[in-house]
């Protein structure tokens, strides 16, 4: 890019420096998670400077969740989309190259003609005309300086489209994965609870059990029944999703059904140092390329405001026999060169000068904003990890003590020793401490990806550029 920006009005463009004195974390901020001994309970470490596979996912340990996120990549419309904006980006560079060379254009225009007393004839003429327009104070040079800018910024766009597809079908298989087991415990509670009810019923027809009894278990197993449909039904949501992300149609839905025993969290992560994730980002790299571009846009304006320089040449000939037209006395010629200065325009060029410094300062402040939004993001995330371990930690220990309490609650009641309440009351806390740990359990996970997300995906580490390049050349 210096080479087009040489001798060329305009301000050069200069990469903005990493934010000085910035940080991803307050002091005392820990670099391991809490652990539990429960699947996906362990310890996580946050390593500074670690770096990030360009394939993130696979860290999961899910064959088929590399699958489904391949699938995506390849399939979903929005990536075609994106490729075919950056062949159009890279398009309009090579367009705007070719007023660089001189235009030549060949013009042959035979005429039937007749004066007044003479006899009808021919004239045939042919030329070609070739012109062209140095670039002096380079706002081609600018141009073109602008629009590999807007390439650029498109092609972190299409990183942007492949990071988010990724991501997107990671948490919606953690999601599925959570569902599963909240719908099982479910299950597992609706049984239990049918169980109860029926020995109630066979009590009530002793005289051991009182009518309210067996109307409360009734009452609360119908509360149970009623959370499954609302689960399942977030439950069929997730694999249109999961069938939308790859490209296919609700009938088309991944036959695999995701599992919480089927993942795997990963325990080293990475945090990368904050001069890294600006150049990272895609969406940083994005907003840093529009940048480049509406300072390149200054330049241009600046040029319009100077001279403009032409040249131009014509040669050809003509003659009433086609085979004449360049014999002796037939060619002609001529060279033109041609300044000119606008002297006024009612303060239009200035004015869109000034445009487009506005727009350059507006530029610079979006991507101030961009570089504050990702600090936050993954500040967001680190911490929300130190508290998923957490959550996690409590939630496992709820669901131990709740199984215990409901396994002696149900012994209890088989003997006669407790009435229907104190059954009800811990079937209702299992239920919610398990489906607690499902939650935890998958937010551990959900948010492992989010913080690859976060910090850029690692897309500068693809061994090829097969999946951005696309039919740009």
């Amino acid at each position: 890019m210096a080479t087009l920006a040489g001798c060329a009005v305009g301000p050069d463009f200069r990469q903005p420096d990493a934010p000085a004195g910035a940080a991803l974390t307050r002091p005392g901020f820990s670099a391991t998670t809490e652990s539990t001994p429960v699947k996906d309970g362990q310890a996580q470490q946050f390593l500074e400077g670690m770096d990030i596979p360009h394939r993130w996912w696979m860290l999961f340990r899910s064959p088929e969740l590399n699958a489904l996120v391949d699938q995506s990549l390849t399939s979903h419309p929005s990536v075609a989309a994106a490729q075919a904006a950056l062949r159009q980006a890279h398009a309009y560079v090579q367009a705007q190259r070719g007023y660089f060379l001189p235009r030549v254009q060949a013009n042959f225009s035979p005429s039937r003609q007749k004066n007044a007393g003479e006899t009808p004839f021919t004239l045939y003429t042919s030329q070609l005309a070739v012109s062209y327009t140095p670039d002096i104070f380079g706002g081609n040079r600018r141009q073109v300086e602008a629009l590999r800018a807007s390439e650029e910024a498109q092609r972190f766009q299409l990183e942007a489209t492949y990071l988010t597809l990724a991501a997107n079908v990671v948490a919606t298989a953690v999601e599925q994965a959570s569902l599963v087991e909240q719908i099982e415990a479910t299950q597992a509670i609706i049984a239990s609870a049918t169980r109860s009810l029926d020995i109630l019923k066979k009590q009530f027809t002793l005289g051991y059990a009182a009518g309210t009894d067996v109307a409360l278990a009734e009452s609360a197993l119908a509360q149970f029944q009623q959370a499954l449909p609302d689960l399942q039904k977030q439950l069929e949501r997730s694999r249109n999703m999961l069938a939308a992300l790859t490209g296919g149609f609700p009938n088309q839905a991944p036959g695999h059904q995701f599992r919480l025993s089927g993942l795997d969290l990963p325990h080293e992560l990475p945090v990368s140092l904050p001069s890294q994730l600006v150049t990272q980002r895609p969406d940083v790299r994005g907003a840093q390329a529009q940048l480049h571009a509406a300072s390149a846009a200054i330049g241009v304006a600046t040029a319009d405001m100077l001279p403009q320089f032409s040249i131009t040449a014509v040669g050809g000939g003509a003659a009433m026999a086609f085979g004449n037209m360049f014999a002796a006395g037939n060619p002609f010629w001529s060279v033109v060169g041609e300044i000119s200065q606008t002297l006024f325009a009612g303060g239009t060029l200035l004015y869109q000068k000034r445009a487009a410094e506005a727009a350059f300062d507006q530029a610079a402040a979006q991507y101030k904003e961009t570089v504050i939004g990702a600090f936050q993001d993954v500040a967001d995330t680190l911490y929300a990890l130190q508290a998923d371990a957490a959550a996690l930690r409590a939630a496992a220990r709820t669901e131990q003590a709740a199984t215990r309490a409901l396994s002696l609650v149900q012994k209890q009641l088989t003997a006669g020793q407790v009435d229907v309440l104190a059954l009800l009351s811990s079937q209702q806390t299992y239920q919610e401490a398990v489906i607690s740990r499902a939650q935890a359990q998958a937010n551990r996970l959900a948010d492992t990806a989010a913080l690859f997300q976060a910090l850029g995906g690692g897309w500068w580490n693809r061994p090829d550029d097969t999946m951005v390049a696309s039919k740009a050349d």
